[in-house]
């Protein structure tokens, strides 16, 4: 049987996986750590939250909600520059409730993860202006050395 990720959580609700990317660096890290996510019981998601919504018919996202608007969410991978906009309650499958690193369960009530989260959510603009500028420069380079 070849049940989609969408599918699996509408049944049971919860779903444990590992992530595949940096994106959500360095709370998650690829093949090394596990989340768990819990189907949306009705409830708006608010500013902070690490959502898994679709992109597309099967593929999957799983970044954290920067800002709550009206009818649409914009989303933003913790270790990315540009956010999604235009992600719609029906877009998105669940939420992020805890994850395992090292062997350990932690719960996103957590002190230490809600003060990540607040740092994150406090730091991204700074985050992001810096992320741009040091790309910007390692094409400048690229193009200076490709040059000699």
């Amino acid at each position: 049987m070849n049940t989609s990720i969408a599918e699996y959580l509408k049944e049971n609700g919860r779903i444990t996986y590992s992530n595949v990317g940096v994106s959500m660096m360095p709370l998650l890290r690829q093949g090394k750590d596990l989340f768990t996510i819990e189907k949306n019981d009705g409830t708006r998601y608010k500013r902070g939250d690490v959502v898994l919504f679709a992109r597309g018919k099967d593929k999957y996202v799983l970044h954290r909600i920067i800002k709550v608007l009206p009818d649409e969410y914009v989303i933003l991978g913790d270790n990315c520059v540009n956010p999604e906009r235009g992600i719609k309650d029906s877009d998105i499958h669940g939420k992020m409730i805890s994850f395992v690193r090292n062997g350990k369960e932690h719960s996103i009530r957590e002190k230490r993860y809600r003060f990540y989260t607040a740092f994150i959510l406090f730091t991204n603009p700074v985050r992001v202006f810096f992320k741009k500028i040091r790309s910007r420069i390692k094409r400048l380079l690229k193009k200076i050395l490709k040059r000699k």
